[in-house]
């Protein structure tokens, strides 16, 4: 009798799955805008929306807002739960389906995806493991892809992400829904797992929100002409001293495409300027 051998196990732990409709639109608009050319001069582009969570949500809406850059783009979910993955099925279509499996990333076929979207899903690991997800994560990648990483709150209203390049770590994204936001170090809470326990004197992504803090409270006066405009100015102001930098800035620095993505309430900044002190992530 021929021997039957189960499926490999999925490699990751359950989350608890909490979702709810436009949590990540803040994260799907700025990884069109940054990574939608690539994906759409990409035949056959795949993206994977990673741990989706109880309902599948995030993943058709995913779908939809990729469009608007890339038409022919395809979105997988994938849940390390199976009873998430039947749930899904029915808002299976053109474009997006749903499949059991974790960070080892089963796409059918054995596709490389040009996008990892994860979000939420480290919130529940130690920092010692992140760079070893991030590191499995970018090698499932296609070349030329993306590996976003990071958190939000409930609504997504506040949100922190990382994008990983094949060679690792690039930059970190700090968003918001400015007319909720008291100062800019609100966000510590949505900071993604590498550098949450990092918000410390001494580390740099303390400093930077201090300082971001200081440039917001300097561009109070222009607080009358609304919130948008005075996290423009304290944007401006920060990239003094830090390497602020657009979508498509090559040399780290402000330009205008970063200036286009502060009026969304986005600041994007180099990952080595934030890079945790004593670990290694690559």
């Amino acid at each position: 009798m021929a021997s039957r051998t189960s499926p490999p196990r999925p490699v990751g732990a359950v989350t608890r799955g909490t979702t709810n409709p436009n949590r990540l639109r803040r994260m799907d608009r700025w990884i069109a805008a940054v990574h939608g050319p690539a994906l759409r001069r990409t035949e056959g582009a795949v993206a994977v929306d990673l741990g989706y969570g109880a309902a599948p949500w995030t993943a058709v809406e995913l779908l939809g807002r990729l469009r608007t850059a890339a038409p022919a783009v395809e979105v997988t979910g994938i849940e390390i739960e199976p009873a998430r993955v039947t749930g899904a099925k029915p808002y299976e279509r053109e474009g997006l389906t749903f499949r059991h499996g974790g960070f080892e990333v089963p796409l059918e076929g054995g596709r490389r995806p040009m996008l990892i979207r994860a979000a939420n899903v480290l919130r529940q690991y130690d920092e010692e493991q992140v760079a070893a997800v991030w590191e499995r994560l970018r090698d499932r990648l296609a070349p030329g892809g993306l590996l976003v990483e990071g958190t939000c709150d409930e609504i997504g209203r506040r949100h922190v992400w990382v994008a990983l390049g094949a060679e690792g770590p690039r930059t970190v994204t700090f968003a918001t829904r400015l007319g909720s936001l008291d100062r800019p170090s609100d966000l510590a809470e949505r900071l993604p797992k590498a550098l949450i326990h990092r918000n410390v004197p001494g580390e740099p992504v303390h400093a930077f929100l201090r300082d971001f803090d200081r440039a917001w409270a300097a561009a109070a006066p222009y607080a009358s002409l609304g919130a948008r405009q005075r996290w423009i100015r304290a944007a401006r102001d920060l990239s003094a001293d830090w390497p602020l930098t657009g979508p498509h800035s090559p040399t780290g620095h402000a330009d205008a495409d970063g200036e286009r993505r502060w009026r969304q309430g986005e600041v994007t900044v180099r990952w080595e300027a934030l890079a945790p002190r004593n670990a290694s992530y690559r």
